[in-house]
């Protein structure tokens, strides 16, 4: 029998064709196949998905994937089918004949990877089905949700406990891109980690220059950036309205760019995506909705036009820079109010708790859940209808929504995107002599039947923008023709929405029954805080290494600098230069042609402010002429 060590290599190769691990890969794979609880804390980019794949598929039996992001779910199992390999998912957004379905396959030994959101773990159906599943691997992804301190916290992530308990000697592999020392202990503490057991890699990424711009404007800074920085890029913003702006702005001044959020259509998305790996797009102006499951390895700079809320956030978005290992760019741009727009996020995510109760309330009721009703139970939620009909401000509502859930009386899941899906309930000689009153109805199910495979044994992923393209006919007959062929029970459609949910993992309680726990409420709010803190300090002028800065955040202690980010690269600007340098400098350059301030600032190995000093001064004594066109020239001819 081959070793352990062997037969991963094996598998490796086998199913992705890679002749090595990357860096602590193997050590994890190898804790893991040893029986041994792990936690392996790995940059994003650092292959984290193959440190359960490949044991999994070393193994007999199946790993259950617990993840919060439901398009990382249809991600994966979409690659891992490509590769041959029996994968499937199980989210809020399914029929109960899909859950049918995925719970045989699993139970009867017919898939080695089942993907499930935290949310799923409470319902007791679930768990009963999950014991009779011959489980090998419980996987934890974006582990650090587990825990309260953590950025990203989600109580549903609790119910791993649940789990455990059914498999008691089966390993748990917690997988995190970022996570402090003291989201590590809580991890392993929620877990109930047999003994302590933490594989990580170096936080730092030597090919990544850490760069923090203050500016007044930030779009044009950010035009500038991409001007100078040649390759592919991606613009992050915290607004989808201003995701559109900016790309066409770009768009305006020659650079390719698209827009991306988490409001746009599955297609849409699939669309953009393409365009940018392909390098049709250039840059991709993009919420935090992008980046998951995104590895394009030749980023050469990300930019954040606004400042993230913490730099767990911004370590993980600028992590999609430089993958390939070659030379690039992470940019903050700041402005003089972004502190105070920061401390105002704050206090935002903690509205009232009289508030809280009150959109509790309401959102039930909205619901048509009654009191001691609703366990179990996952209602479709129209969020900005809800927002309307009960006249409350939006971005509060939001966060109460949030706090509910971190208390545990309901699970809000924002804008799942369904995909719209068919599966065939008659049998095939069935098909035919099928009278219809929707014109077109033959040629839909024929094009059906034509593009699609496996609508006999299972539900599948359908585009009707394909369907269309073929037959030539139109969205609105074809949605009709589906919903006909359904209520003939010939097939079963399920069309796309993208709609929020709201799961009840308890039943409703009347609001005076209601606790917001002190962990979930101020004690979140003072780790906020801190994570706030935290960033405005790294975007300070005073800091003497970003990357630095970065690492000992996470817990990383460095000895020296960096070298290569701003701060290292200004700092050595300082030394062994007099003003008799900085006025040369400024003389020779502007008497070669009229320069703007940014041009001497980039071009003299002088800091920026001794710079602005002496070219006041040589405009103040006449050397240098300050031009309409805020440029400056030296009027004397070059010899």
């Amino acid at each position: 029998m081959p070793s352990k060590t062997r037969s991963i290599d094996e598998v490796l190769k086998k199913y992705w064709g890679y002749d090595s691990f990357r860096p602590l890969q193997a050590d994890i794979i190898n804790s893991v196949m040893e029986g041994r609880d792990t936690l392996g804390l790995m940059p994003t980019g650092g292959g984290k998905s193959l440190t359960f794949q490949v044991p999994t598929m070393a193994m007999e039996g199946m790993a259950l994937v617990v993840t919060p992001i439901i398009s990382l779910m249809k991600d994966q199992v979409d690659h891992l089918i490509e590769r041959n390999i029996k994968a499937t998912y199980m989210h809020a957004g399914l029929t109960a004949g899909e859950m049918r379905r995925t719970y045989e396959k699993c139970m009867y030994g017919n898939c080695k990877f089942l993907y499930v959101s935290p949310e799923r773990l409470a319902s007791q159906t679930f768990l009963d089905h999950l014991k009779h599943m011959p489980v090998c691997l419980i996987v934890v992804d974006e582990a650090h949700c587990i825990s309260q301190w953590g950025y990203d916290f989600r109580p549903s992530f609790h119910n791993i406990s649940s789990v455990r308990k059914l498999f008691p000697e089966v390993p748990v592999l917690a997988l995190t891109a970022s996570a402090t020392p003291v989201v590590v202990d809580d991890i392993m503490k929620h877990l109930a980690f047999k003994a302590p057991n933490v594989l990580s890699m170096s936080f730092a990424r030597k090919n990544l220059s850490y760069v923090v711009r203050h500016t007044d404007e930030k779009l044009a800074e950010a035009v500038r950036i991409l001007q100078r920085v040649p390759g592919t890029a991606i613009v992050y913003v915290r607004s989808r309205k201003r995701t559109k702006l900016i790309s066409d702005e770009l768009n305006r001044l020659g650079i390719k760019a698209d827009y991306y959020h988490a409001g746009l259509s599955h297609e849409e998305k699939e669309d953009k995506q393409n365009k940018w790996r392909s390098d049709e797009c250039r840059v991709i102006v993009a919420t935090n909705a992008f980046g998951m499951g995104i590895d394009k390895p030749d980023v050469r700079v990300v930019v954040h036009v606004d400042v993230p809320n913490s730099l767990e956030e911004y370590y993980q978005e600028a992590g999609r820079a430089g993958r390939d290992g070659k030379k690039s760019y992470v940019v903050l741009l700041v402005t003089h109010t972004d502190q105070r727009t920061l401390n105002r996020h704050v206090t935002d995510s903690f509205p009232e708790r009289d508030f809280i109760l009150s959109v509790y309330e309401r959102a039930c009721n909205f619901m048509h859940v009654a009191v001691g009703s609703g366990y179990d139970r996952v209602y479709d939620f129209n969020f900005n209808l809800f927002c309307r009909t009960f006249k409350l401000p939006v971005l509060p509502t939001h966060n109460a929504l949030n706090i509910l859930t971190r208390a545990g009386y309901i699970t809000f899941m924002e804008e799942s995107d369904a995909q719209s899906r068919v599966m065939i309930l008659a049998g095939k000689n069935e098909l035919y002599d099928l009278h219809t009153t929707t014109p077109g109805a033959d040629q839909v199910l024929q094009a059906l039947l034509r593009i699609y495979t496996g609508l006999f044994a299972d539900y599948v992923f359908i585009n009707e923008d394909v369907i269309a393209y073929r037959t030539g006919i139109d969205h609105e007959t074809i949605y009709i023709a589906l919903l006909e062929y359904t209520r003939m029970h010939v097939l079963h459609y399920v069309p796309r929405k993208r709609t929020p949910y709201i799961y009840f993992p308890t039943s409703r309680e009347e609001p005076r029954y209601l606790r917001i726990p002190k962990a979930v409420y101020e004690d979140l709010r003072e780790r906020m805080q801190k994570r706030v803190d935290a960033v405005i300090s790294y975007a300070s002028t005073a800091v003497s290494c970003r990357e630095t800065a970065l690492l000992s955040y996470f817990g990383e202690h460095v000895d020296g600098a960096c070298g290569h980010c701003d701060a290292c690269i200004e700092r050595r600007k300082r030394i062994s230069y007099t003003p008799a340098d900085v006025q040369e400098g400024i003389l020779y350059m502007a008497q070669v042609k009229p320069r703007k301030f940014q041009e001497f600032v980039d071009t003299l190995s002088f800091p920026k402010d001794a710079i602005h000093s002496m070219l006041s001064f040589l405009v103040d004594e006449g050397y240098i002429e300050h031009l309409p066109d805020d440029t400056y020239r030296n009027p004397v001819p070059l010899k």
